[in-house]
């Protein structure tokens, strides 16, 4: 399906069954409609064709007639799209893939990470939103922590630079605002090469990173290179909230568009029902049903992803007009077969252990499904434990919710505390299912205090030792406490704070002492940060240095703390010091700090 370089040319084929007419306009026959590009009718409501002189990059749209009248269309197969979404582009699926031998993990085995492409790592903000190549730039950080399988939130192309994700219109088109334009690639591939270098592979070419399509292919590729495997977030539920004339609504020109209401079940891809502000797709349409499951399948062998987060398949099962637990059937019965080792992960509420039992008996054949009682229960006990005092907690309701129950195997419930929706900033005053992220719910008076630190740490612990596959969301794993926004320019304030802003000066260096201070800050905003190392043989007791401001500091972090793991006899500053008003280093505070023998401490304001 689509647009597919062969021989001199391209073949083109759509599925556009109400229409009279179909040709195909672009860059190389001036966009003007001429004969030798016009489709031929296949049966089934296909049509096709071949034209010559294609060329890889060209753009390109249908010219479909129906009872509306002619008009563009883009084709819903599209690999990429130009950046005004108004053409599609011609493009070569091949990629200089490193074959490394990666296997995607016994399902078992995963230890998932979720993030938002345009919200996790946003060092050029706000000028450009976070890329598929600036996710690349933390693999060896991800890789470290210890997760297996990073979940990307929604990559199909939405309106707009800013969304959740979960409004596609263009299935087999990576957004393009998650991809660096050609004038800002040589910094990226020199990471890249950096990254590839560093295992002994051999590097990318600046044209192997040009464009949306090739750029998630190389966070791919590297992700595998270092051990990660990649599960993308399909929306098969609903498309949309946003359709221009040109997109899949209506795709074949049928009347009824401008009507009000429109009148749906002339739209080709949907049906009457909607979803979240999007249309519900019809899953009546043999059509239909086919355009996802190919979507899916694209995606496993064009981008080699190692499996799918579906979203709200519970949608899918009540708005299907009965037709949409069998086509959870037959999209997990095909990318079973096609791909065994592909993970098949289904968010359906309230859970149903039947998503995830056999097709044969009945049940929908996903691997693995979306649990909540774990979070609730330890949410719950968290909030309760925040209050002042020692009354007792719900300990006993948190150890009935530790596994997930129903299911033919523990790991097929995936266990979190913290997910996109969970904690993410409300959209508007209506909005009011939101909730504070772990440090904030475990302390709301102070998110940085031991307390809140203390609690979090048992959280997340117990999200990763109790039974089922952990997720983690981007942030969780260093106690970010702020909730989050996918819209990175208009709220700035919610941006995960890496150390990674242009704010350094270096507070004392003595050579004799051995002591090496530095100043971290994020220019107009703050969040002071104070690196001191001590590569002395001994500890240095009240030694002084310079700080931004005065009153308590946190010892975040602590090198002496993990010698022994954990070091009994540790020495530090007990997480807390306090900067007085005695000048020095050019600031006009500084502390007293013990500095342990060979060690790194951060400190922070809080």
């Amino acid at each position: 399906m689509g647009a597919n370089l062969v021989a001199d040319g391209a073949t083109f084929r759509v599925w556009a069954p109400n229409a009279s007419a179909v040709h195909v306009r672009g860059d190389f026959n001036n966009f003007e409609i001429r004969d030798d590009a016009a489709l031929v009718s296949h049966g089934n409501g296909h049509w096709r064709g071949f034209i010559s002189g294609v060329q890889d990059r060209q753009r390109y749209k249908f010219w479909i007639d129906g009872q509306a009248g002619p008009g563009y269309k883009r084709d819903p197969y599209a690999r990429e799209l130009t950046t005004d979404s108004s053409n599609c582009i011609v493009r070569n699926p091949a990629f200089p893939w490193h074959e490394t031998g990666f296997v995607t993990p016994q399902f078992s085995d995963f230890v998932i990470y979720q993030l938002h492409v345009g919200a996790f790592y946003t060092p050029h903000c706000p000028s450009h939103t976070g890329t598929f190549l600036d996710v690349m730039d933390k693999i060896p950080y991800l890789a470290d922590l210890g997760v297996s399988a990073l979940q990307l939130m929604p990559i199909q192309e939405f309106p707009g630079d800013f969304s959740l994700g979960y409004n596609g219109t263009d299935y087999f088109s990576p957004e393009m605002a998650f991809a660096v334009s050609d004038d800002r690639l040589a910094p990226y591939l020199a990471r890249a090469n950096e990254l590839l270098e560093a295992k002994g592979l051999s590097p990318f070419e600046e044209e192997h990173l040009r464009g949306e399509m090739n750029q998630l292919k190389a966070l791919i590729d590297l992700c595998h290179v270092y051990g990660l495997a990649v599960i993308l977030d399909l929306v098969f539920n609903h498309a949309g909230g946003g359709f221009g004339t040109e997109s899949l609504w209506f795709f074949d020109r049928q009347i009824g568009s401008e009507d009000t209401p429109p009148q749906y079940w002339n739209s080709l891809f949907f049906s009457d029902k909607t979803w979240a502000g999007g249309n519900v797709f019809n899953f009546q349409s043999d059509g239909v049903r086919q355009f996802l499951i190919n979507n899916a399948l694209f995606l496993l062998d064009e981008y080699r992803v190692d499996g799918f987060r579906y979203d709200e398949v519970s949608v899918i099962d009540s708005n299907g007009y009965g037709r949409g637990w069998d086509f959870c059937q037959a999209l997990t019965g095909t990318l079973r077969t096609h791909r065994p080792s592909a993970l098949q992960h289904a968010e359906y509420w309230p859970v149903n252990p039947w998503v995830v039992k056999e097709a044969s008996d009945g049940a929908a054949g996903f691997h693995t499904t979306m649990t909540d009682g774990l979070r609730i229960a330890l949410r719950n006990v968290l909030q309760t434990a925040s209050f002042p005092g020692d009354d007792a907690l719900p300990m006993t309701a948190l150890a009935s919710q530790l596994a997930p129950s129903g299911f033919p195997n523990l790991w097929r419930g995936v266990q979190g505390i913290e997910n996109h929706d969970l904690v993410m900033q409300p959209k508007d005053s209506n909005d009011h299912n939101r909730m504070n992220r772990v440090p904030r719910l475990a302390d709301p008076s102070n998110p940085h205090s031991w307390w809140a630190r203390s609690r979090s740490r048992v959280a997340t612990g117990l999200v990763l030792t109790s039974p089922g596959i952990p997720m983690l969301f981007m942030g969780q794993e260093f106690l970010e406490d702020k909730q989050w926004s996918d819209d990175v320019a208009g709220h700035p304030e919610l941006r995960i704070y890496w150390l990674r802003s242009e704010g350094f000066r270096v507070v004392n260096a003595h050579d004799e002492n051995r002591v090496l201070a530095f100043h971290r800050w994020v220019p107009d905003e703050g969040h002071d940060v104070i690196v001191v190392v001590n590569l002395a043989n001994f500890n240095h007791y009240d030694y002084r240095i310079g700080f931004p401001t005065g009153g308590g500091w946190h010892e975040v972090f602590n090198s002496d703390v993990y010698d022994n793991w954990v070091n009994p006899q540790v020495t530090g500053n007990a997480s807390a010091v306090f900067a007085d008003d005695v000048p020095m280093h050019g600031f006009s505070y500084s502390a007293a700090l013990t500095l342990p023998a060979n060690s790194l401490l951060v400190f922070n304001r809080g």
